[in-house]
This record gives structure tokens, C-alpha cells and sequence, in this order.
């Protein structure tokens, strides 16, 4: 990025949504992935369990079109996963990014892991499960949706296909040590990505993962990483640049072929 200035980047993405900028390349600079989630609306849902929730919505060019829900890392809802929703949407999706924290966001794995710890399951589920039937009921959506987490919000991306089944689900090293038991209301296929230095998603897990996708009758497209935890992010230590584009490669090809119509 550094051969590029600044200014013109900026007036770049003010014309349109990442103008043809890498993903990378935004998430990796605060400036353009603060630039990036500005172009996003909030919206606004009370759940069915009553609660008062928000979510950064980004829209494509052309509606009706699939919508793709995305859930955070334990950070929380920052400006880089709001740039993904941009990215989303500049790909022909409605993307909505979801918030578990209540505005909340984290600066510290201290302040993280504090703000994770606090959330409650049962209100969790109920938000995105309403979000889901947000979606749904909305006009500018195409009928068919998926989901997407990282982290923390991998394995809510799988727990968010289990509460509100939808037709394509996408986890980045997240838990996911579900019995076949819940993954039978699954309707969709899921897609992992998991990396072999993880020592909280490790094969262990995943291959349990694995059994139960099968036990369960369901589609499991996993793929392993020789990378770390979080290599996905590029503002963090453990970014593998060439893992994560691979992976993303992988993600927009999974949402494609189960999205489209």
C-alpha cells in the first residue's frame, strides 16, 4: 500500500465500494477499513426475546441478491469485519454484520476475552436468529442466505445455521464440537477453515467435527492451514497472507456455487 497515497486511496473508495482494492489491503490499514465501514448503514431489530439489537447492513449494486450474515471475532463488531461486509456487497451480496457486543469493541485480548466471556447463549441464538428472519423477510434479499464467523464468530456462524437453517455456512477457526444430534438441523453445507498450529480448534476437535457432519447425514468441506489461529487477519501477529487469500478464494467460490441461483 505504501506506493499508493493515501489521499487518492481514500477518494478511490469514496467512488465506489474497495474500488478493486485487495480485501487485504483495506483490513491491514485502519484508515482505508475505517473508510470501507463508513459506506455501511446501521440498522436496527428488536429480537423475538425482546431485546434491543443493531447490525451494519452493506448493500450491492443490484437487489434482489443473496445475503450473507456475518459474525465477528472476539474483538467485536470493528471496522474490519464491517469492511468485509463492504467486500460482500461489492461482490453482489447483501451483507449484514451483526453485533453480540452491544456496541462494545475491544482493543486488548484482556478487553476481548472479557467481552466474549459476558455473552449470554440463549440471547445470542435469539439475535441471530432473528437477523436470519430480518433477512429473509427482506425484499432486496434473494430467498437464499449464509453465514459467516471468525473465531468467536465461527463457531456462532455454525450455532446461527443450527438455530435458523440456511443454505450455506462458513466457518474460520471456530469452535465447532456440536453433537450430530444439533447438526442434523442443519440445511445448508459448511465450509472450514482450520490451521494445523491451533491449539484451541485443533484436530482433535475438528475431526469430532467431522464425525458428527457424517453421523448427521451433512456436507463438510474442511480445509487445513499450516498456519495459526487468526491467520485470517491481517492486523493481527499470526497473519499468513497467503493462507488467508487462499481461504477467501475458497469462500467466495463455496458462497457462489450455494447462493447462486
Amino acid at each position: 500500500m505504501s506506493n499508493l497515497p493515501r489521499r487518492q486511496v481514500l477518494n478511490a473508495l469514496a467512488a465506489a465500494p474497495l474500488a478493486g482494492l485487495p480485501l487485504a489491503a483495506i483490513l491491514a490499514n485502519p484508515s482505508l477499513a475505517r473508510a470501507a465501514a463508513a459506506g455501511l448503514q446501521e440498522v436496527n431489530l428488536t429480537t423475538s426475546g425482546g431485546k434491543s439489537v443493531t447490525a451494519a447492513l452493506a448493500m450491492p449494486a443490484v437487489t434482489p441478491a443473496p445475503a450473507i450474515l456475518l459474525i465477528h471475532e472476539w474483538w467485536g463488531l470493528n471496522d474490519q469485519i464491517k469492511s468485509v461486509a463492504a467486500d460482500l456487497a461489492a461482490q453482489g451480496y447483501v451483507a449484514l454484520a451483526v453485533d453480540l457486543y452491544d456496541r462494545q469493541v475491544a482493543t486488548t485480548p484482556e478487553g476481548a476475552r472479557s467481552y466474549m466471556q459476558a455473552v449470554d447463549g440463549t440471547e445470542a441464538t435469539d439475535t441471530l436468529a432473528s437477523w436470519t428472519a430480518w433477512l429473509k423477510a427482506n425484499k432486496a434479499v434473494s430467498g437464499k442466505i449464509g453465514t459467516i464467523g471468525w473465531c468467536f464468530g465461527g463457531g456462532w456462524s455454525l450455532n446461527a445455521s443450527i438455530a435458523a437453517p440456511v443454505d450455506a455456512t462458513v466457518v474460520y477457526y471456530g469452535r465447532v464440537n456440536q453433537p450430530a444430534s444439533e447438526l442434523d438441523a442443519l440445511k445448508g453445507p459448511v465450509l472450514g477453515h482450520f490451521a494445523t498450529r491451533d491449539n484451541w480448534i485443533n484436530k482433535d476437535m475438528v475431526s469430532g467435527f467431522q464425525a458428527a457432519m457424517a453421523q448427521a447425514g451433512k456436507t463438510l468441506t474442511a480445509h487445513w492451514y499450516e498456519a495459526d489461529h487468526a491467520f485470517a487477519n491481517p492486523t493481527q501477529a499470526r497473519y499468513d497472507a497467503e493462507d488467508a487469500m487462499l481461504a477467501w478464494a475458497r469462500t467466495l467460490a463455496f458462497f457462489k456455487a450455494n447462493l447462486r441461483d
